[in-house]
């Protein structure tokens, strides 16, 4: 028999070899007419309208009763009177003629959709992206059907542009080191025995496993202000409490993603907010009545339709305070406590082998503050780097701005109260500087504090350092080629093609829960709920404002809607987000928790969608019956009410 991994690959290589004369077909009836490259560029009807290539209105020149407009070669994507197609000129070969090529739209979901269903079903991730990518490769290159030589270039594509792309992005590099960083300084502090001495003060408040998830919970409720140093810390942090009581590792990994992007997300400091507040900001400039408001208290009043976040985090207090889960969780949650085996087994052996000793050292002393530490400082330094870089940018932005530059005097210079300059100041930061510093000065006080109590030389430190690089290496590849995938969604227009499909003529009442599944199924075939914002936020806020007034309502009701569409934009990303597999964040969890990713994805997903099941009823509710303070947190209530008659209806007791 063979093996399962060659046996996806060969399917997937025969999917691409069996389909191609199929996508090769132009389709007659396509709405956008058959549009021709010639040498006056890419030729259009005499009665085309407005056209828009990648975004901007473009001129078209009138020549011999056609339209015409020069393009570079490459992907565009062509909308005209509404509709969209995408097309790809390759350039020519010597003396050879352009070639221009239509791509249908639908094609863009490929990619995505091959890699999660690849990962979900044969469990073995890096493969499945790598294949998203090589389809979106393929599909980015023009369908260029040359036989399996084709396929081949698509290959040699995939790494050449879209992996050294991944890798070419400042953000993307400073989330690799920061890593990098987190995963030496985890290495340092558990050799020198700091996080054993960790679990046993945790110990002393987690005796059972339901206060040890219960101070997980409460520790990623506490680290608000970064989905990413959450994730890191949290999980790194409490994986030796969680083993210590059979804590299943899928369940250690569902707790720190969902109180991760959740609480990031509708904190009102986050690293979140300032690109939040810029979307809102940017949408309701042509909304009447919401001239004089600010985009932070349109953001504040959008809160009480937050149903996601706040039933996430309390669906997980149910969980944990009756002791029951079900599904694919319940299964973990039983294997971990009745053998104590706390990660799935492979069947593979080679799969099970831990390739790294973080044991303390002979003789080591197990003290607490040689982790605590180090893990203080990551959290100190990242508040004073959203500070410091936060109210850089905030001084380079004022009209008079003081004398000095120093963190006093612009902040007098600011108007507004101390939760609103706060707010700007965290918005306006560069999370990525410092998530950097303090990687690096928890890495620094970890040495520190282990050579000066000489519990290791210094080779050994650094051989302790290394290992944690190490260890880490594997989730790096993974994130590379999530966002190499997602780098062909943006190329291929994936977003555009969902839009399409899904944003015809609307009755205001449905928009909320339209909205929810649009925001959620781009989040989630592209795994990233931050692009997913930055292409809804301007669509979706306008649209609901034009379809509101148009159907007569009031402006007062129509600010309703909109407020509820703002959060729902922001919950369903979130949601998606939890449930894709080439999510950065999703990764990240089960990086931190050591998890098998595919193990976290399969057993949260119950959890994701049944949360965002009533979330998404939830938030259509609050706009059928006018919305106001007093019903959302009235149907909050409710929705929180019913989900722990889920829980208790559906799960069942894990027995310590």
């Amino acid at each position: 028999m063979s093996h399962p991994k060659f046996t996806a690959l060969t399917l997937f290589i025969g999917l691409l070899l069996g389909i191609s004369p199929l996508m090769a077909q132009e389709d007659a009836a396509d709405w956008l007419p058959r549009l021709e490259f010639t040498q006056d560029g890419l030729a259009f009807p005499a009665t085309a309208g407005v056209v828009t290539i990648n975004g901007d209105t473009v001129a078209l020149t009138d020549q011999n009763g056609r339209k015409y407009v020069m393009i570079e070669p490459g992907l565009h994507l062509v909308k005209s009177g509404g509709n969209s197609a995408l097309y790809h000129l390759s350039g020519g070969v010597g003396s050879g003629p352009e070639r221009l090529r239509r791509i249908p739209l639908w094609l863009s979901i490929l990619p995505p959709l091959i890699a999660i269903g690849l990962a979900l079903v044969f469990r073995e991730v890096l493969i499945s992206l790598f294949a998203g990518v090589w389809v979106g490769a393929f599909l980015a290159g023009g369908l260029r059907f040359e036989g399996f030589l084709g396929i081949i270039k698509a290959l040699l594509y995939s790494v050449e542009h879209y992996v050294v792309e991944a890798l070419n992005d400042g953000g993307h590099l400073a989330i690799i080191v920061f890593s990098l960083l987190v995963g030496g300084m985890v290495a340092i502090i558990s050799r020198n025995g700091g996080m054993a001495g960790v679990v046993e003060r945790l110990t002393k408040y987690a005796r059972t496993p339901k206060s040890a998830q219960f101070i997980t919970w409460l520790l990623g409720v506490g680290i608000f202000f970064d989905d990413y140093a959450n994730t890191l810390i949290v999980g790194n942090t409490m994986r030796s409490v969680t083993d210590r009581f059979q804590i299943s590792r899928e369940k250690l990994a569902y707790l720190v993603d969902s109180t991760a992007a959740p609480v990031a997300s509708i904190a009102f400091i986050t690293t979140w907010i300032g690109a939040e507040l810029g979307y809102i900001g940017d949408g309701i400039k042509g909304v009447v009545g919401l001239e004089d408001q600010t985009p932070y208290a349109v953001f504040l009043e959008s809160l009480k339709y937050s149903y996601y976040p706040v039933f996430t985090l309390g669906f997980m207090l149910f969980l944990i305070a009756t002791r029951r889960d079900f599904g694919t969780m319940f299964t973990a949650e039983r294997r971990a406590r009745s053998t104590g085996q706390v990660k799935a087994t492979s069947t593979e052996a080679e799969e099970v082998v831990e390739t790294e000793d973080l044991s303390p050292v002979k003789g080591a002393p197990l003290r607490a503050r040689n982790a605590i530490f180090p893990v203080l400082t990551v959290v100190v330094m990242t508040i004073i780097g959203l500070l410091d870089t936060g109210l850089a940018s905030v001084y380079g932005g004022l009209e008079n701005p003081p004398a000095s530059d120093g963190w006093g005097a612009t902040w007098a210079a600011m108007d507004g109260s101390f939760f609103g300059k706060l707010g700007t100041v965290i918005g306006a930061a560069d999370s990525y500087v410092a998530l950097l510093w303090a990687s690096i000065s928890g890495v620094v006080v970890a040495i520190l504090l282990t050579l000066g109590q000489r519990i290791m030389n210094i080779e050994q430190t650094m051989g302790s350092l290394t290992s944690g690089f190490k260890a880490m290496f594997s989730a790096i590849m993974i994130l590379t080629l999530a966002w190499a995938l997602a780098i062909t969604t943006e190329d291929l227009h994936t977003a555009d093609f969902l839009v399409d499909l899904l944003g015809g003529s609307l009755n205001p009442y449905f928009l909320p829960p339209i909205v929810f599944v649009l925001a959620a199924l781009i989040s989630f075939s592209t795994g990233s709920s931050w692009s997913t914002m930055a292409i809804l936020y301007p669509i979706a806020i306008p649209l609901t404002w034009a379809v509101a007034t148009a159907n007569g309502w009031e402006a007062e009701e129509a600010h309703r809607l909109l407020y509820n569409v703002i959060s729902i934009v922001l919950a369903a990303s979130v949601l998606g987000d939890h449930c894709s597999p080439i999510s950065d964040t999703t990764i990240l969890s089960s990086l931190a928790s050591d998890c098998n990713h595919i193990d976290h994805v399969r057993t949260q997903l119950p959890y994701a969608l049944t949360v965002g099941a009533m979330a998404i009823t939830m938030g259509f509710l609050s706009t059928l019956f006018g919305g106001g303070w007093v019903l959302c947190l009235g149907l909050m209530a409710l929705g929180l009410v019913l989900l722990y008659g889920i829980v208790r209806w559906r799960g069942r007791v894990v027995e310590d």
